[in-house]
């Protein structure tokens, strides 16, 4: 028994790692978001480096004279960062209403009112789910009523909650239709020799067929990175919905169970 315990004081290195293991365990459910995307994200970026290594995605720039390949790319790119940052933010608050629940689940004085003034007291972090608690509590404070309703004020949460969640949706939709472009763009290319060419001419009609080839691959091309980005675009700001959506949830039933019945008892104490 003392050859185990002397082992264990003499590794304190190990404990240290259990503790930080433990810590990222338990942290986990709040760290989701952020950790899915990146999850998504790395294995995207692998597939895109295979592609690489495989020389398809070279040959898509080389075959696509009109860039437009590129330029979804680039579109893709921008609106993942922007998806990231959303999604960065979606995890701070779902990470400070969780503790702000903890607080408030413990102990009701996190929620009196001070002397004179609407605020709440008690060290509940910042974030919009804080807020809208400080707001009913203002709202409680002025209306003194016993019947506290706040469906206007979990619409304005949503609101903030979603805020500029809705550019997924304008970014896939943009994609796809620059996808649609690069498919008109590649057909003309493709059709426009047929209209100058001589049946005759051995070399003309061979020059023909280069170019209704080159038409045929910005066709493609287009199309597939068109379809491919939109898809991807969609997935991830479906996960990003879907925490936003659970995150609003979980507010409104802290918020029912703990913070109105609280306002509600404190008020009819005080009338």
């Amino acid at each position: 028994m003392e050859d185990l315990n002397t082992k264990v004081v003499r590794n304190p290195v190990r404990l240290w790692l259990d503790r930080v293991i433990r810590d990222q365990l338990t942290a986990w459910p709040r760290r989701g978001p952020l950790l899915h995307w990146l999850i998504f994200t790395g294995t995207t970026v692998f597939a895109l480096v295979l592609l690489w290594h495989c020389g398809l995605i070279r040959q898509m720039i080389v075959s696509d004279r009109t860039h437009i390949s590129s330029l979804i790319a680039l579109l893709y790119v921008g609106a993942s960062l922007h998806c990231l940052w959303r999604t960065i933010i979606i995890s701070c608050e779902d990470d400070a209403a969780h503790r702000a629940a903890e607080l408030v689940a413990a102990n009701d004085r996190h929620l009196v009112f001070d002397d004179g003034t609407s605020a709440i007291t008690g060290a509940l972090p910042d974030g919009l789910v804080t807020s809208h608690i400080r707001n009913l509590a203002t709202k409680a404070r002025a209306h003194g009523s016993a019947r506290l309703d706040q469906t206007l004020l979990l619409r304005g949460l949503a609101g903030q909650l979603r805020g500029s969640n809705h550019f997924g949706a304008f970014a896939s939709d943009t994609l796809m239709k620059l996808g649609l472009l690069g498919t008109i763009v590649g057909f003309i290319m493709m059709l426009a020799p047929i209209a100058g060419l001589d049946a005759d001419n051995r070399g003309a009609l061979k020059s023909s067929m280069t170019l209704m080839s080159d038409g045929m691959a910005v066709a493609m091309y287009t199309t597939l990175a068109g379809l491919v980005g939109s898809i991807l675009i969609k997935i991830q700001y479906y996960m990003l919905e879907d925490a936003t959506g659970r995150l609003f949830n979980f507010a409104v039933g802290v918020t029912e169970v703990h913070v109105v019945s609280a306002l509600e008892r404190q008020v009819a104490e005080r009338g």
